[in-house]
């Protein structure tokens, strides 16, 4: 009994030090509880005092943004608000970002620099400030008459045909751009064969097509822009008006690029009119005409200065000493003197996305468009187009072994830049390597495949219009003025003897731009024999220049400032000033430091330079080079 009432005691000891705990885990658990609870209430106490804040805040703004416009709205006078117009004006915000900009990263400093300027000074890319700047510092004014020649497209083509059949009709298109506007690219879209039909010229005479007439465009209005909103000369043309000029003292000659060169004369009498303005400027204001030429246009400009003073049919026969007399100055503005190699694409293989500097819109419907072979098919027909071929052959572009470039060579080159043409055995079926066919071309070789594998009515009209080697002896120099097929190659034929005269090169510097390319044998359906092996480690090489235009091209102006040779017999005093290219990241078109091929045209640089020299004063404008041009002229063996 006493063992069984132990046990009950013991059991009765245990069950009640059970329930103790069991009661304790229950307070432990209810007081945590209601901890939880008092922090559940303080953060909805806490939301809600949040809410209730950004509520005031929210009608703090609202009140405060209703009496600032109301306040603002009842000035009568815009101008009276200082701090308001200083924020406003964007450029200002630098007073106010200036003392902590170095506190900031790198990165995000060098981010800020760009949108800061010196405000005591125009802003150099709006309309007129070049000039309005000239003007009030130099008291610049208009005078010498100037006349301005585009480069290759700029200038736009309208049709004035009426000719209708049952695939095309001339007449919707009277008087309309079919060149260098936005119906361009709707008569592209639209109609493609009538569009061809009207641009492309007849292959046999070189002029008009049977049934179809294109024309230049003239006035300011055929190169002011090329479409709406991307301007080419109307930079230019401003800063021109801001300092006097008007119709009366300056012209654009534009001309139908598409044409060679003498037949401008035969068809439209180009070089006639151009001749008779500039005498007419030297009998209405008694000063000399500068000319400015830009890309093509200094090709025209220098071909012009030797046929108006030849002798014949066709020529000017002004006779020696005409440049003398009537031209002031010759503007080289990023000039072809000596070609360019998008050009020898272009008429192999009819590549143009940046063979031919078009803006993206109108370069987007030619390639979208027109296959190659339909593109190849209309620059064959296009007399111009050869005389941008690259000139001087191994002696300025190098040979399979050497070019003078290859010292700049940044690594993207596998030899040299000698070898402009290089075949990519991609497939050894393609090009087997036993076929000689397929040997890398130099310059000249690449220029001769041109010729060889051209339509023989092409070969002929570059024959009688054009050449692309250079002279060996004076005497040959001298001969050559006698026929116009050497006057657009300054290697072939001197300089006029005019020691009056002066020349100024400005040319853009720093900008990648194409100098040779990786080729294959095609295989698809275009029908071409070749194309740019765009499948290759690297279809395109590139050098120094202005994206458009290598640097070795300007070679002749380096040339010719060395003084009295056979090349500049009367020592025509030349300046070269070569631009950096330092486009503006946020400007579409590279702001007033662009010195890309066409942007340039809005270059502040360059509208000064232009502007001093028409108003009298280009005796200002200093020499200034950034390249090892000159050295590599001197590397080259000129045979004179």
């Amino acid at each position: 009994m006493v063992k069984n009432r132990n046990r009950s005691d013991s059991i009765h000891s245990v069950k009640s030090t059970q329930d103790d705990s069991v009661t304790e885990e229950k307070v432990e658990e209810k007081k945590e509880l209601e901890k939880r609870d008092s922090h559940s209430q303080t953060y909805k106490d806490s939301d809600k005092t949040w809410k209730d804040s950004r509520r005031l805040i929210f009608v703090f703004g609202a009140l405060l943004g209703l009496v600032l416009a109301l306040w603002f709205g009842s000035s009568g006078d815009k101008y009276s608000n200082d701090m308001f117009d200083n924020f406003y004006v964007f450029e200002s915000v630098q007073n106010y970002v200036g003392d902590w900009k170095e506190l900031l990263p790198q990165s995000v400093s060098n981010l800020i620099g760009d949108f800061q300027f010196d405000n005591t000074q125009a802003d150099l890319t709006e309309s007129f400030a070049v000039g309005k700047q000239l003007r009030r510092d130099l008291n610049l004014t208009d005078k010498h008459p100037l006349i301005i020649v585009p480069g290759v497209i700029s200038t736009g083509i309208e049709s004035w045909g009426l000719y209708k059949d049952e695939e095309c009709d001339s007449e919707p298109h009277f008087r309309k751009r079919l060149w260098g506007s936005f119906y361009m690219l709707k008569a592209m879209v639209l109609d493609k064969t009538c569009w061809l039909r009207h641009v492309k010229l007849d292959p046999e005479t070189g002029l008009d097509p049977p049934h179809y007439k294109l024309r230049a465009a003239q006035g300011f209005e055929s190169a002011d822009f090329f479409m709406a909103g991307y301007w080419l000369w109307n930079k230019v043309l401003q800063n021109l008006g801001a300092i006097g000029y008007d119709s009366n003292k300056m012209m654009t000659a534009s001309y139908d690029w598409r044409l060679s060169y003498l037949d401008l004369e035969i068809r439209d009498r180009y070089f006639t009119k151009l001749k008779l303005q500039i005498e007419l400027g030297l009998e209405h204001s008694g000063e000399k005409t500068v000319l400015v030429g830009h890309s093509m246009g200094s090709q025209v400009v220098f071909y012009f200065l030797k046929w108006v003073e030849a002798s014949g049919k066709n020529y000017g026969n002004g006779g020696p000493g005409w440049v003398d007399k009537h031209i002031e100055a010759f503007i080289d503005v990023a000039g072809t003197l000596l070609g360019a190699p998008k050009c020898v694409p272009a008429l192999i293989s009819g590549e143009m996305k940046d063979t031919i500097q078009l803006n993206t819109l109108a370069m987007y419907g030619l390639e979208k468009f027109f296959s190659r072979k339909e593109r190849l098919e209309m620059l064959q027909t296009w007399g111009g187009i050869p005389s941008m071929l690259p000139k001087g052959g191994d002696l300025i572009w190098g040979d399979l072994d050497y070019s003078v470039e290859d010292s700049s060579n940044d690594s993207n080159n596998t030899d040299t830049f000698g070898n402009f043409i290089r075949f990519a055995n991609l497939n050894e079926d393609i090009i087997p390597e036993e076929d000689t066919t397929w040997n890398n071309l130099t310059m000249s070789s690449a220029i001769q495949y041109v010729y060889d594998t051209s339509p023989d009515w092409l070969q002929k009209r570059i024959t009688d219009q054009y050449s692309f080697g250079y002279a060996t002896t004076e005497k040959e120099m001298k001969q050559n003025e006698l026929h116009h097929s050497h006057w657009s190659n300054p290697l072939e034929v001197p300089l006029p003897n005019a020691p009056n005269m002066k020349i100024y090169c400005l040319y853009g510097v720093n900008n990648p731009t194409e100098r040779a390319y990786t080729y294959k044998k095609d295989t698809d359906s275009s029908y071409l024999n070749l194309t740019i092996a765009y499948d290759s480690p690297q279809p395109v090489f590139f050098t120094d220049g202005d994206g458009t235009v290598p640097l070795v091209t300007h070679s002749m102006c380096h040339k010719w400032k060395e003084g009295v040779t056979p090349y500049n017999p009367a020592g025509i005093e030349v300046k070269i000033v070569e631009m950096m290219h330092q486009p503006d990241r946020f400007d579409i078109r590279g702001g007033a430091k662009s010195a890309e091929h066409v942007d340039i045209l809005g270059s502040a640089e360059l509208n000064e330079y232009i502007l001093k020299i028409a108003g009298g004063r280009g005796n200002l404008i200093e020499d200034r080079l950034h390249t090892n041009l000159t050295n590599w002229v001197n590397e080259m063996s000129f045979p004179m």
